[in-house]
Formats: structure tokens, sequence, C-alpha cells
């Protein structure tokens, strides 16, 4: 009897110490643990000549400095805050030109510093609504933005005047009313106005 069991337990033994070996062989063929690898840095939404504005969203990342690197809004007077540098004029220029302006700026601080600059989100080119439209106030004008694109995005009112619909633009200083007629334009008899930052379509 005690001999039944002794083989047993050698069998289970041996069973055990070949699961063991398996395990380490397998786990021998897998890649080692390295951490949590940086993640990408996010696609920029604008076109590289894009001119950044305020309320604007701004990933600002230097190589090898994670520190200085962090996502942070354009502020109402055009400036963005960073570490080392404080306030920084971001405002008007692009994203090259920016990141070109925050490299100069640091080599005060950082040897051979790497900064690159992307647009997260469009923020500050608006265009607005008003009148007898289901949504007035702001609309963000995005690339190529059409007149009638805007005002699917508004909605009428039982009351709008579909055939007075007017654009207003501000051009070097002077005001310019574009007319639109809405019940051509969906026809395809009238030009699709493409909208510009800062319009405003009025439905009367």
């Amino acid at each position: 009897m005690k001999r039944k069991v002794a083989i047993v337990a050698v069998v289970l033994l041996g069973w055990a110490t070949a699961e063991v070996w398996a395990q380490a062989a397998s786990n021998k063929d897998k890649p080692a643990a390295t951490g949590v690898q940086p993640s990408k840095p996010p696609a920029s939404v604008a076109s590289p000549g894009y001119v950044i504005g305020a309320d604007d969203m701004l990933m600002v990342s230097v190589w090898k400095e994670p520190d200085l690197t962090n996502t942070l809004p354009v502020r109402p007077d055009g400036n963005i805050s960073l570490p080392l540098l404080n306030d920084v004029p971001a405002a008007g220029l692009t994203p090259m030109q920016l990141a070109a302006s925050i490299t100069e700026k640091l080599k005060k601080y950082v040897a051979d510093p790497r900064v690159t600059v992307v647009v997260t989100q469009i923020n500050s080119q608006k265009v607005f609504v008003t009148g007898d439209v289901l949504h007035t106030g702001a609309i963000q004008l995005l690339p190529d933005m059409t007149v009638l694109q805007a005002l699917a995005d508004a909605g009428f009112t039982q009351f709008a005047n579909l055939k007075g619909i007017y654009v207003l633009r501000n051009e070097n200083g002077k005001e310019q009313r574009i007319r639109v007629n809405y019940k051509r334009l969906v026809k395809g008899q009238a030009p699709n106005v493409t909208l510009k930052p800062g319009d405003t379509i009025v439905v009367p």
C-alpha cells in the first residue's frame, strides 16, 4: 500500500514539474514587458498654414522633456502659458511659427530643444446665425463650410423669409452684405457662399 502511494506521489510530482517547465518555455517565447509605451502625439485638426487663434487647443511637445510637454488652451489675450517661459504669444502664428518661437526661447534653458506644436481643437474660427432660426448663436467654422451647411445646422422657424437671407461680412474695415436666396440655392440655381471667420448669417 505504501509502495502504491509512493508511486502516485512520484507521478504527480513529475506532472507538476513538467507543467512548470512548459510554462517557463512558453514565457520565454513571449516578449518581456517594457512598461507603458509612450502614446503617439494626436493628429492635427488644422492645415500647416492654419493661423492659431484664441480658444484653440494646442499640444506643445518638447522631445525628451515631459515636464515641458502639455496640452493647453490659447487664452483670450492670444498667449499660452509654458513652464520656464511663462506667457508666449501664440495667436496670429502658424503651428510651425509657434514651434520655432518656443524653440528659440527654450535655448536658454534646454540644450538643443526640439519642439512640435499640434492644433488639437479649433475653437477660434466661428460664424454666427441670427434671426428666425431654431438655433441662434455661434457655430464652429469647419474647413470650406458653406452658408447652406450653416443654415442646415441652425434650422428655420415657420416665419423665416427664405428669400431675404444675407451674410454680413467685414473685410478691410468695410461691411459687406451678401444676399442668399435659399430656395434657388437648394435647387443649385445660386452660388453656395463659402463662409469666413466672423461672418454673420441673418435670416429675417
